[in-house]
């Protein structure tokens, strides 16, 4: 029965290029038109065409994790793609539906208060520092790096990343800078020993928190930059700029207007706020429940929509708004060709599952970005109309374009 119903699932959802599956009783069907990329996978387990027909998302990465769902060549990538382009077609009353099935359960998967809010960032971000070793940049920057030039390497698209969201702060020595949600440290050492900012940054990561205060200290900056393992809701100076990269992702819809009051809060009158997140170009949605399980729990990608309605209602300007589309998914590619070119060192760290976990996760995420709707936002907000310059000019000054193209050299 189960066979059946997935079946006639795949013959309505995979219209284009071509999906071969051959399932647990050896019966072999074909979707799709046959045109672009061509993927073919086998379904082991007996039980996998009922879970993928009542869950498919789960059971789609659950298959790939335990080895129950192979697919020919590994080509996980190809698989994602089909699929993630063929749901991106689909008619938006069907998107829709789904959306608001998953969207019941949202408010409970997002209410990150302070106490919950630090066990899923410990989830996350207190694996291994080993871990993150194997993939990121030499900086350790895990969010999207930024591409102006093509052929760019990926410490230098971290580095160009870095110069552009300081350009948009309009750093000036001695300015002071919260760092909201400040990873490894370095952003903020960046600000500090390129831009002399002081700077404060807080994350909720032990791991990363005891990284970051080892950095400030090797670089001789700890009378510069002080990291601090506590909430932001729980920091009480106010700065000249507050900046936050990769962290409004786990804020969760339910704490935005918190969020934003408490960047106003900590924003003096004539600051700038800089709010870099990964957003969806679609309306508002809900978040992957493999990921939610495995990776991010409390995790969710906002539309813009979601955002501005809470920035509107917190007495900011909004001075610019930049969206980043394919900067992520080539900074996935980065990372996933170099975790899978360390994947022994992570197999003995952890074991087989695990790895295929997180080729799971970048590949989804990096497809994601390429053929679902997934973006960045850098959102500026400022309290003065005219606490910014009036056009992008002082963002792309000549300097500023030369130093681009050296670094892609």
């Amino acid at each position: 029965m189960w066979i059946g119903i997935l079946d006639r699932m795949l013959e309505r959802l995979l219209r284009k290029g071509e999906v071969r599956v051959t399932y647990p009783d050896g019966t072999t069907r074909r979707y799709g038109d046959g045109s672009g990329h061509r993927v073919a996978l086998r379904l082991i387990d007996p039980a996998l065409p009922r879970k993928l027909v009542l869950h498919p998302d789960m059971a789609l990465g659950e298959g790939y994790m335990d080895g129950t769902l192979t697919i020919e060549d590994d080509d996980l990538g190809g698989l994602l793609a089909v699929a993630l382009q063929n749901m991106q077609d689909q008619p938006a009353n069907w998107r829709d539906r789904l959306m608001q099935l998953r969207s019941w359960f949202r408010r409970i998967e997002q209410h990150n208060v302070i106490g919950r809010a630090q066990r899923n960032v410990a989830h996350h971000y207190d694996l291994s520092g080993t871990l993150y070793d194997l993939f990121l940049d030499e900086d350790r920057q895990y969010s999207c790096a930024y591409f102006p030039e093509p052929g760019m390497t990926l410490d230098a698209a971290q580095r160009a990343k870095k110069a552009h969201i300081a350009g948009k702060l309009l750093i000036e020595p001695g300015m002071t800078v919260l760092d909201i949600g400040c990873g490894w440290g370095g952003l903020g050492l960046t600000l500090a020993r390129d831009y002399g900012a002081r700077v404060v940054g807080v994350t909720l990561s032990e791991e990363q928190h005891k990284v970051a205060v080892r950095r400030a200290a090797e670089a001789g900056l700890s009378g510069q930059v002080d990291f601090r393992l506590m909430d932001y809701r729980a920091v009480t100076e106010t700065f000249d700029r507050v900046v936050s990269v990769g962290m409004f992702e786990h804020v969760g819809v339910p704490h935005y207007r918190e969020y934003f009051r408490t960047v106003n809060a900590r924003l003096k009158p004539d600051g700038v706020a800089l709010i870099h997140t990964i957003g969806r170009v679609t309306p508002p949605g809900t978040t992957s429940p493999w990921i939610l399980k495995y990776i991010f729990p409390g995790g969710y990608v906002p539309a813009l929509s979601e955002m501005m309605a809470a920035v509107e209602k917190e007495g900011f300007w909004s001075t610019d708004v930049e969206v980043w589309r394919l900067h992520y998914a080539e900074t996935l590619r980065h990372w996933h060709d170099r975790f899978m070119a360390n994947c022994d060192t992570a197999r003995a760290l952890y074991d087989e599952r695990f790895c295929r976990m997180w080729r799971y996760y970048l590949l989804a995420s990096e497809m994601s970005f390429r053929h679902y709707g997934q973006v960045v936002f850098q959102v500026q907000l400022a309290k003065k109309v005219d606490a910014v310059p009036l056009s992008r000019g002082y963002l792309y000054p000549p300097q500023m374009l030369h130093a681009a193209r050296a670094a892609a050299e």
